[in-house]
């Protein structure tokens, strides 16, 4: 195993890897293009934005989910091979954190130095497919019953609320606190030029009047795409190297400390654990134990809203606060219209670039838009979007699922 300790602003540790650079296109309804056109996109951003040419990576792993449905790709590594006239070893995945997970540790075993990581959706020419496909992600019982995918997220607002036991006197705070989620997301969506939902911001009463619409507990504003039924396409890409060479290529390389990985049954109905996701619970634990921290010590987090509930159940789920009171602190950024989320150990800002619900969720790469970000606030890149956090910011963490918490990834990020 190669050598993997180095040391940032004089404190020892481990790093299983560096990215150097990162690339992404717009998401977005990209009827015009195919899919080597936007990874291809993103692919010559990433390298730019490392320094480095082709002919210097030593392997490729891809992330996307539908690819072989929506444009009758079969064998994805083929068609980098071609797209980009390599021969190099090139892996398949489904999201891109599964895909991020295995070149790390391809790095940090000494296999390779220096890798791309990427990920392709191409949503929009199968739109109708895919929404039946979604289900494939859930589990079969759901799909034969007639649920939808909207329909495990409903099931697991109403036992919050249940168990929570959120009466009349605190319903119309939770549920507002909910919206809110939502209002900022799009609020910081509104800044991201590579958003899907750029300039467009949303208000409380737009989310509440989209749930009187749909007759249901939750509306069109609670949901990303593509379960909004707006298609999601796009394309991500990270280039990742070994701690030892990164600073040849960047001065302000960020460094993957930890990371974990967990999973749960296919069926919801069937965990014996409802509320929340007992994946992310032992991914989230994992990954702060290798990064040598607390959550505490999170300043920045990209998580996995594909729903407003499930932001609030990551918060929990990963330790920043109680169960059962994540809601709480909602309200409170809500009625002081705080774009962070404060606690008593600090302030935490979550999906600064819209998250799935305004960023947009070409599936197969939104993981690979949650690195970009996290990459772009650590090295101070964000532009009028930029945290600034007391004592400078230093941490941040992302989680992404597959299903819903079937499987769970978290990585912690640190820069110097």
């Amino acid at each position: 195993m190669q050598y993997s300790t180095i040391y940032i602003s004089g404190v020892n540790m481990v790093v299983y890897s560096s990215i150097i650079g990162v690339g992404r296109t717009v998401f977005g309804e990209h009827y015009e293009k195919d899919p080597e056109d936007l990874i291809e996109e993103a692919g010559l951003n990433a390298l730019i934005n490392a320094n480095i040419e082709r002919k210097d990576i030593e392997a490729i792993y891809i992330s996307d989910y539908f690819l072989q449905v929506t444009n009758k790709i079969g064998i994805e590594e083929g068609f980098l091979a071609e797209l980009l006239n390599l021969n190099i070893p090139m892996e398949r995945f489904r999201s891109f954190s599964s895909a991020l997970m295995n070149a790390c540790l391809a790095i940090y075993s000494g296999r390779y130095n220096i890798v791309l990581v990427g990920g392709v959706e191409k949503i929009s020419d199968r739109l109708d497919k895919i929404r039946d496909d979604l289900m494939m992600l859930y589990d079969p019982w759901t799909y034969y019953s007639g649920g939808t995918p909207e329909s495990s997220h409903e099931l697991m607002l109403r036992e919050y609320i249940k168990t929570y036991n959120i009466g009349k006197e605190y319903y119309d705070k939770f549920m507002r606190s909910l919206a809110y989620v939502s209002v900022k997301s799009h609020k910081f969506g509104s800044k991201n030029k590579y958003a899907q939902f750029y300039g467009r911001e949303i208000k409380i009463d737009d989310v509440l009047n989209a749930r009187y619409v749909s007759k249901g507990i939750l509306g069109i504003y609670d949901y990303a795409p593509p379960i909004t039924g707006h298609p999601s396409d796009g394309s991500t890409v990270a280039i990742i190297t070994s701690p030892r060479i990164a600073y040849e290529y960047s001065d302000k390389p960020i460094h993957i400390v930890g990371l974990g990985s967990a999973t749960d049954y296919i069926s919801y109905t069937l965990r014996p654990q409802r509320i929340g996701f007992k994946s992310v619970k032992l991914a989230g634990s994992k990954a702060l134990s290798e990064a040598g921290i607390s959550i505490n010590d999170i300043q920045i987090a990209e998580l996995y809203d594909q729903s407003t509930i499930m932001e609030a159940i990551l918060l929990e789920d990963l330790g920043f606060c109680s169960c059962g009171k994540s809601w709480e602190i909602i309200y409170n950024s809500y009625i002081k219209n705080k774009l962070y989320y404060e606690f008593s150990n600090g302030v935490l800002y979550v999906n600064t670039n819209g998250g799935l619900k305004a960023d947009g969720n070409p599936l197969g790469a939104l993981g690979g838009a949650q690195i970009f970000e996290i990459t772009s606030q650590l090295r101070g890149v964000s532009n009028d979007r930029q945290i600034k956090v007391e004592n400078g910011l230093k941490h941040g963490l992302t989680v992404e699922l597959e299903g819903f918490g079937t499987k769970a990834y978290v990585f912690v990020f640190r820069g110097d």
